[in-house]
């Protein structure tokens, strides 16, 4: 099998089977992190088709500063919240179908749903961080560069993004 780096090689040289290698294995996690932060389904969609074709057209742009997976997860999110500030309204269908946290078999569809639910409560700023912390297992120096703030302020996120979560989630 390929190594990423070989794989990013032949896709900078024009291979689209070479990234579409590369982002395969990453593809239901970045569905996951586009879906939990826009909250809905078709939204998730275009943000997912954005950030595959933006990871495509800035394949040069990729320093290798940090891991392939980290960067399209980045590509993923600032997709994601592009559509979010587009449309502010949200839609009502939105339950996760494919992300691997979902495989457990604890979570029910309802408990999904309702979690889902709650998110579009949090702010977008905090539900990015959350969603980049816990889902994408970003640290909260990769969140801060992300988000171009220092780590005090992701923390101060992550907090006020799960008391709000737990706020929401009491409420349903």
């Amino acid at each position: 099998m390929p190594s990423d780096s070989d794989l990013l090689s032949r896709a900078r040289a024009g291979d689209q089977h070479a990234f579409e290698e590369l982002v395969t294995p990453h593809r239901r996690t970045l569905w996951g992190v586009c879906l939990r932060i826009t909250g809905d389904h078709y939204l998730a969609e275009d943000a997912l088709q954005d950030a595959l074709l933006a990871a495509w057209r800035n394949l040069d742009r990729f320093r290798g500063d940090s891991a392939v997976s980290t960067w399209l997860y980045r590509i993923a999110s600032n997709a994601a919240l592009a559509q979010v500030r587009r449309r502010r309204e949200e839609a009502v269908d939105a339950i996760p179908e494919t992300a691997d946290e979902w495989a457990d078999p604890q979570h029910t569809l309802a408990e999904r749903d309702r979690v889902t639910q709650a998110l579009r409560h949090v702010p977008p700023d905090f539900r990015e961080a959350l969603v980049l912390r816990e889902y994408g297992d970003f640290t909260y120096e990769q969140i801060a560069a992300h988000q171009q703030v220092g780590v005090q302020t992701v923390k101060s996120r992550l907090n006020r993004a799960r008391a709000a979560l737990r706020a929401a989630l009491a409420e349903s």
